[in-house]
């Protein structure tokens, strides 16, 4: 099994809890697909760099799962028949991405921890 990393931005368009039914969903087939979820962010709604669709903000969301390498372009291609998905950008992650992803994920855990104590 391979590590992979997804971002996508779904409309804004969408409210909140129906963006976070969107990224279950996906999450989901993943899942179906005989993947595993490692890790899944929500960066929120974000100014996009240039307009899409019309549209100049975004959900951002990542989700980084293992699986093989089959189950890809099963996931993408449902990615692209989604009408609520704007883009998207699914990439392997090597060793040293992998060392990073968890580096960033327990500075972020602990910066979380130091604020909620503040």
């Amino acid at each position: 099994m391979n590590s992979y990393e997804t971002v996508f931005i779904l409309t804004p368009v969408l409210s909140e809890d129906q963006a976070k039914e969107a990224v279950q969903k996906f999450e989901a087939q993943v899942k179906e697909l005989g993947g595993k979820i490692k890790h899944s962010e929500s960066w929120g709604l974000r100014k996009l760099a240039y307009p899409i669709q019309k549209k100049s903000t975004g959900f951002y969301f990542l989700s980084q799962f293992e699986c093989d390498s089959q189950v890809i372009a099963e996931f993408e291609l449902t990615l692209k028949r989604d009408e609520r998905v704007m883009r998207f950008l699914t990439i392997k992650m090597e060793k040293d991405h992998l060392e990073y992803a968890e580096k960033r994920r327990a500075k972020m855990g602990k910066a979380k921890t130091e604020t909620a104590e503040a």
